[in-house]
């Protein structure tokens, strides 16, 4: 049976101003589904995406077009260093635009997290290699909201986010 020879936790980078979403997938051509997906999502949405491949060549796959952001993506990836796990970088729009689109992608898992908060993954090692066991997203709570609370994010929401009008 194998064992877990060495548990570790990866800070991801998150360029200011942009949203991570961490997933899982299973095929090579992840990296053109997840382009087209987003790519045809919206014309202001800037992106870069990276890929772990699992299997032949083992490579991180990329694609995106952004440059700064294709190359986060990569770096990102590089520290998970997971097989077939996936990073996508967002700026100019938010995951709740695009998670349906890819969650849609055929070979498409599993989403981990899909965040602009600080976000690190925990990652599993084994003989044959590593795996992303799951993540820790933003911080603690800090209390529970109050009428005031309730009050700003419907504000933030309604009329800050424009979220039912």
């Amino acid at each position: 049976m194998a064992e877990i020879s060495r548990w570790c936790v990866e800070d991801m980078v998150i360029p200011e101003n942009c949203n991570i979403v961490l997933g899982q997938s299973h095929f090579i051509k992840t990296v053109e589904d997840l382009y087209e997906a987003l790519v045809t999502s919206s014309p202001s949405l800037e992106f870069g995406i990276a890929f772990c491949e699992a299997s032949g060549d083992c490579l991180i796959r990329k694609d995106g077009n952004t440059p700064d952001l294709v190359e986060t993506a990569v770096e990102n990836a590089g520290k998970i260093a997971a097989g077939h796990s996936f990073v996508v970088l967002l700026r100019n729009g938010y995951p709740i635009n695009v998670l349906d689109r890819i969650k849609g992608c055929q070979e498409v898992c599993r989403i981990f997290a899909a965040t602009a908060n600080p976000i690190q993954v925990l990652i599993a090692e084994t003989e044959q290699g590593r795996g992303v066991v799951g993540v820790v997203d933003g911080f603690v709570p800090k209390g529970i909201e109050s009428g005031n609370d309730v009050a700003a994010r419907k504000s933030l929401l309604r009329d800050i986010i424009g979220y039912k009008r």
